[in-house]
């Protein structure tokens, strides 16, 4: 949503002080019920959901106890640290009861009345029904506690300030109910409701202006999140194969594609999930996403980009010779990570997309497998490419593998790739 710059203040001020007062007012401690209140179909529902919802990748520090919190979120604003969610009763969900956690991932109200960082998606949780929501209390009351403190986060004036979230909420948190679609099968408004609630596609795939919020006038047309770019999700799809159901479920369940590409940075955390989220539930995303990028302009008559090698060697020689010596071994023809099912990067969405900025990033910062190790990998080459080198070989697999128009101000783009880092 667009900031409202003809919203009055005074009316805007009381809007966030009623927030903030509601919020006190349902913010008193009450203690958690102990774990064998839960049923275990309860619990086990839960944990389906923790998945779709991937609360471990973001609540999960490198090297730290799932759900304990610590791993630092990049915003425009500094660095957000997640927080510790395990039932721990000094640090982490342990004071929370079940009414007090549906509040906060429904408004955004900590079990004490105060403010949420938007960094945990409250305004897609708003959407997710209260059985689903209790369901996810019960599996995460449930796992082993960590006794863990928050890291302070690092943020600039005035978003260090806790409280200055309500004036946030007031112009941009708008919460709203699922509504399915009349008309349409289960398992699309199945994998509506997921991508609008606990999946939360739009935190990533969806712009925001420049205090952080989704523009919700342009759902799932595209956004960057922690460095990398999330392609749209709708008919804007870059994508020069079509998306069908069949490929969605793949590249969702095992992190790649044949006919498209692999899962890279903050994705894969999201595929280590999926593909060990219920197959039903999988299936119904697909259903949906795949329904909202048809028909893509870019995929019409399932056109493909021509191989230009000759043509794109011409105009980008320097990074034609790197990447004969650092890329071709594996992704030429005949290579055999190519025999082996790898998506060709003809295919690959990455050098279609509008901007450099997924390319960019996975010759830095390489590919790790997202579900195991069959998946696709590709060495980072951030240790033995110069900035400069990094230009050429992204101009070169825009030429070769694109009919589209070249990236403009590759070097900018590099180097703010490589001050940002990247996750594989």
């Amino acid at each position: 949503m667009s900031p409202a710059w003809n919203t009055p203040v005074l009316p805007a001020a009381a809007a966030a002080l009623a927030l903030a007062l509601a919020a006190c007012a349902g913010g008193a401690r009450l203690p958690p019920p102990p774990p064998q209140t839960f049923s275990a179909a309860e619990i086990e529902k839960g944990a389906e959901l923790a998945k779709l919802a991937d609360c471990q990748g973001c609540h999960t520090a490198d090297g730290g106890q799932a759900f304990a919190g610590g791993r630092p979120l990049n915003s425009p604003f500094g660095t957000i640290y997640t927080r510790n969610i395990t039932p721990d009763p000094r640090t982490g969900l342990g004071r929370y009861s079940r009414e007090a956690f549906i509040r906060a991932l429904r408004r955004g109200v900590r079990f004490d009345g105060a403010e949420l960082y938007p960094a945990m998606p409250y305004d897609h949780f708003a959407y997710a029904d209260d059985e689903d929501l209790g369901a996810l209390y019960a599996y995460l009351m449930t796992r082993r506690p960590k006794d863990q403190p928050p890291t302070p986060n690092k943020l600039i004036p005035p978003a260090n300030i806790r409280g200055a979230v309500a004036i946030w909420k007031a112009l941009f948190f708008h919460p709203g109910r699922f509504q399915p679609t009349p008309g349409r099968s289960a398992a699309f408004n199945r994998g509506a409701y997921l991508v609008q609630s606990l999946g939360h596609c739009g935190a990533c795939h969806t712009p925001h202006n420049f205090l952080d919020a989704e523009e919700t006038s342009k759902p799932l047309q595209g956004g960057v999140q922690e460095g990398w770019y999330a392609p749209p999700l709708n008919a804007l799809s870059p994508a020069s194969v079509p998306w069908t159901p069949e490929h969605v479920y793949s590249f969702l369940r095992t992190g790649f594609d044949r006919d498209h590409s692999a899962a890279a940075g903050p994705m894969g955390s999201v595929v280590r999930e999926l593909a060990r989220a219920p197959e039903a539930d999988v299936r119904a995303l697909s259903v949906y996403l795949a329904t909202l990028m048809q028909p893509s302009p870019a995929a019409k008559g399932a056109a493909r980009p021509a191989d230009h090698v000759a043509q794109a060697a011409a105009a980008q020689p320097a990074g034609a010779r790197l990447y004969a010596g650092a890329c071709a071994a594996c992704h030429d023809a005949g290579a055999a990570m190519m025999r082996e099912g790898r998506p060709p990067l003809q295919f690959a969405t990455p050098p279609q997309e509008d901007r450099p900025t997924d390319v960019v990033q996975v010759i830095l910062h390489g590919l790790q497998p997202a579900t195991g190790p069959r998946g696709p990998y590709m060495p980072a080459f951030a240790g033995t490419l110069s900035d400069a080198q990094v230009a050429d070989v992204a101009a070169y697999v825009r030429a070769r593998y694109s009919d589209r128009p070249p990236w403009k101000d590759l070097a900018s783009a590099v180097a703010k790739a490589r001050r940002q880092g990247g996750e594989g």
